[in-house]
């Protein structure tokens, strides 16, 4: 009779352990999960469908895809869309028909090159999306020259909080030697993922699962959105890099 009450105990005790184990572990970990801003952006970014080994950790940011930015104080969506060939996050109705752009002093020299790429974009029929240029005051995107390193053009943020994202880097130095037409290119396709769009040719260049814009999917080769093209792709918006963006933005 002790040994079966022993046993009792022993089972008894075994089955608290593990729903203490489980009680607290559990919400520990929630609770560093919904706290650390920098974590919240790491499982969004996992959450698009980016591979966790293809996510670049750096002191204030994640690079994936070598040219696009996640600040790791950017703001969250509550949800990402299942019908996207973008970030689930896009610019909200009320900012996106002006999208400031400040152009540091190190871009300057590329005034000209800017100002086509806003054109492209300012000018598509049934589309809301307009980017202006700022000389002081409050701005929404910073865009500035920075060194990449050989192979990079270029980086890219996805938007936030119903924002655009908030900066643009060129690799001026290393396009320097492309056409004026290139050169415009790659700022216009770093618009692109400004606004929230994702390389067109993502699953060509062995990136991560994309979905497509409703109504607009299938590959594009005349796409400015195309990656890994840097001074030989695109210089103009395809019609269906119009289309999608009059999709997201009508």
């Amino acid at each position: 009779m002790k040994k079966n009450l022993f046993l009792m105990l022993a089972v008894l005790l075994t089955i608290a352990i593990a729903s203490c184990k489980k009680s607290v572990d559990n919400p520990s970990a929630q609770k560093e999960e919904t706290t650390d801003p920098a974590k919240k952006v790491y499982h969004y970014i996992i959450g698009l469908g980016f591979p966790a080994h293809t996510i670049v950790e750096h002191a204030n940011e994640f690079i994936v895809e070598e040219d696009i930015i996640f600040p790791k104080n950017m703001q969250v969506p509550g949800a990402v869309g299942t019908e996207q060939y973008y970030t689930g996050s896009v610019v909200s109705a009320s900012k996106v028909t002006n999208i400031r752009l400040y152009i540091d002093a190190s871009m300057t020299s590329m005034t000209s090159e800017i100002n086509s790429a806003i054109s492209q974009w300012n000018s598509i029929p049934g589309c809301t999306i307009n980017w202006t240029v700022v000389s002081s005051g409050t701005y929404d995107v910073l865009i500035q020259d920075y060194n990449l390193g050989s192979g990079v053009c270029g980086q890219g943020t996805f938007p936030s909080g119903g924002a655009a994202g908030g900066l643009i880097r060129i690799n001026k130095a290393y396009i320097a030697g492309n056409s004026f037409a290139q050169r415009a290119r790659t700022i216009c396709h770093e618009m692109g993922h400004n606004v929230s769009f994702r390389h067109t040719n993502w699953k060509a260049i062995g990136e991560s699962t994309a979905t497509d814009v409703p109504g607009v999917g299938g590959t594009d080769a005349s796409s400015i959105m195309n990656g890994g093209q840097c001074g030989s792709g695109a210089t103009v918006l395809s019609t269906n890099d119009k289309n999608a963006a009059v999709a997201l933005y009508h």
